[in-house]
């Protein structure tokens, strides 16, 4: 059964929030957080990619990008943009996209559900980049970003969330992509101690999305588990930072991919050779979107077609082979196009559908690509099947929107 706990959170002064909040460090490059936090010493870029107040030579691993962000957090909490509330508490934060709202329950996680997979995982993580979050923990001694979770929907914890936002909320505010952000406290004694017990019902919670932070976090907990020859188990440093969301109110985006070169293949070769795992219907210059699973887009010269797998090239009975993305890799990328590894290969490039069908044409139209996939998106079922039977998703799989913004609620270590 899941663990979940209250903890003071380290978050906003009113009126500050709007201006604090950013997204996540994995969605931009330096430049683009750059860009994004000019004029806004604020903003939590400075302490989540402290390299973008540093010179361009400053290795991005090295510990003075790491000293840079403690350093930067700390001035935010000197300067009283950020405090911290004097009591343990939970906190309500959700999020408004295309008039959809999804309520989370921010929390912090227990180290010990995700060493014995009760916190269960989808995604293999890479080394370096889990290093690197291990790093913000350890330097800073705190969780600055908090994971993305779900969680099997409970009717009784919807019943509790919803009567904590009728009240007005903390801080409600619309971020320059569009998306609202409403925050809750939750004081209640009584209501967090019943949404504590609801979640210890709860067989198990997945990481949706930000594998590699909620890695980084556990181990740094562990770390100091280890370490500490005192240890008794209810440190701060055995609990994490996360928002755990209902399955029932997320939406998975599809993932796409652009490629540069067709492999030595002209494009009535690559049609061909496709025939034979796929129906090929070209679908003229509109954009065509998948319209079911099994069922792809493709663009290249100035058109799109649809190609559907043909029975026999899929098989449904397995969590993995169903999937579009291993369709695409057995039958189009690996014999195709020589594309074996997703992760290190520099011929292939992955476009999250946020950013519509759009940025796929743009690219290929560039002369950038030579031909672009669009695939369905993986559905939430899908997705926790993957994650109870201890299976892995290819990379590059699932794309969460909106993402969680950064520096809303901190959670210390100490």
């Amino acid at each position: 059964m899941v663990k979940i706990k209250s903890f003071k959170g380290i978050r906003p002064v009113p009126g500050k929030a709007q201006r604090i909040a950013s997204r996540p460090y994995d969605v931009l490059n330096k430049e683009e957080a750059r860009h994004e936090s000019a004029g806004n010493p604020w903003s939590f870029l400075h302490v989540i990619k402290p390299e973008i107040d540093l010179p361009d030579d400053v290795y991005e691993y090295s510990m003075e990008v790491y000293e840079k962000g403690r350093d930067n957090f700390r001035k935010l909490m000197s300067d009283g943009v950020l405090v911290q509330d004097a009591e343990d508490l939970l906190y309500i934060y959700a999020q408004t996209m295309n008039g959809k709202t999804q309520y989370g329950l921010v929390a912090c996680a227990w180290v010990e559900d995700y060493m014995n997979d009760r916190i269960k995982k989808h995604e293999l993580t890479r080394p370096d980049k889990e290093e690197d979050r291990k790093m913000h923990v350890r330097t800073s001694g705190m969780n600055y970003e908090p994971v993305f979770f779900t969680y099997p929907a409970n009717a009784e914890i919807d019943r509790i969330v919803a009567e904590v936002v009728k009240h007005t909320p903390d801080y409600d505010f619309t971020s320059v992509d569009g998306f609202g952000h409403h925050f809750w406290v939750v004081r209640d004694k009584s209501t967090i101690s019943r949404l504590t017990a609801l979640f210890a019902e709860i067989p198990a919670t997945y990481v949706a999305d930000g594998h590699h932070r909620t890695a980084a976090a556990a181990l740094v907990g562990n770390e100091r588990k280890g370490a500490n020859p005192d240890h008794r188990g209810d440190e701060e440093y055995n609990f994490f930072l996360a928002v755990h969301f209902p399955d029932n109110q997320l939406t998975i985006i599809d993932y796409n991919r652009v490629i540069r070169d067709l492999n030595g293949l002209t494009p009535q070769e690559l049609l061909e050779k496709l025939s034979t795992a796929f129906e090929v219907k070209n679908m003229g210059s509109e954009e065509y979107r998948p319209c079911a699973l099994h069922n792809f887009s493709m663009y290249m010269q100035g058109e799109w077609y649809s190609l559907t797998a043909r029975e026999g090239f899929y098989n449904d009975d397995d969590p993995i082979g169903c999937l579009d993305v291993t369709i695409l890799s057995g039958q189009v990328l690996t014999p195709i196009f020589d594309i074996t590894d997703l992760r290190k290969s520099k011929r292939i490039d992955f476009v999250g559908g946020i950013r519509g069908l759009g940025e796929l044409k743009r690219r290929v139209d560039s002369g950038e690509m030579v031909v672009a996939f669009a695939l369905y998106p993986v559905s939430m079922d899908q997705l926790i099947r993957i994650a109870d039977t201890g299976n892995i998703m290819p990379p590059k799989t699932t794309w969460f929107e909106p993402k969680l913004r950064s520096g809303l609620v901190i959670h210390s270590l100490d």
